[in-house]
């Protein structure tokens, strides 16, 4: 397996990955729903096998700033997984929870940080959930580190980790939208061994 890489991943794998998306924006759309205490509606998740110079650019380019939210990924698979969501989507989605509340600092207060640490928890959840549900794998995340920056250097997080597995990355580009449209990206980035595990637990090798 020493040898695996994104760039050989077969189609039958992209298809489940999408239904694992497409289960993940579901149960997030829903815990959202529930949390913001409003309707939010979503698109069909686009989920693209994509080099990793390309991200930054579907993202709107590399300089473009964004609340990127990591957590590591525990239990029988080992990684992370990456959120990120557009700085002004991101304080949107703050003000509705918290009825209007805004600091006006330029990167958030403690208490919109935390509140945003709280959507991030529930939108990844739903997703690791999806994965674990259609895997019968446990899979447990850790707590969320947040970073506000432009793209091209949270980016450098999971690029590094990705250096390992290949050129190509696994996105999954979820929108969102109730008086606006939110975009949410997720990478997730098992280890080498854990996508042997991923594969071998959807019947695919």
């Amino acid at each position: 397996m020493a040898d695996f890489n994104l760039n050989d991943v077969s189609e039958m794998y992209v298809d489940v990955l999408k239904e694992i998306g497409n289960i993940g924006a579901g149960n997030a759309m829903t815990a959202l729903s529930q949390m913001l205490q409003c309707k939010v509606d979503m698109r069909v998740p686009q989920v693209r096998l994509l080099d990793f110079s390309e991200v930054g650019a579907i993202m709107g380019g590399e300089e473009k700033t964004m609340c990127g939210i990591l957590l590591g990924v525990e239990g029988d698979i080992t990684g992370s997984i990456m959120f990120l969501i557009e700085l002004e989507a991101a304080r949107g989605l703050i003000k509705k929870l918290m009825m209007g509340y805004e600091s006006g600092n330029p990167n958030f207060d403690e208490m919109e940080l935390s509140a945003l640490k709280e959507i991030s928890n529930i939108i990844t959840g739903a997703y690791l959930n999806s994965l674990s549900t259609l895997t019968n794998l446990m899979i447990y995340p850790t707590p969320p580190s947040l970073t506000i920056d432009m793209a091209g250097a949270i980016l450098s997080v999971p690029a590094i980790e990705f250096g390992i597995i290949g050129d190509n990355i696994l996105l999954i580009q979820s929108q969102f939208y109730d008086d606006v449209e939110i975009d949410g990206y997720f990478i997730l980035i098992p280890d080498i061994p854990s996508y042997e595990k991923i594969l071998k637990a959807l019947g695919i090798m």
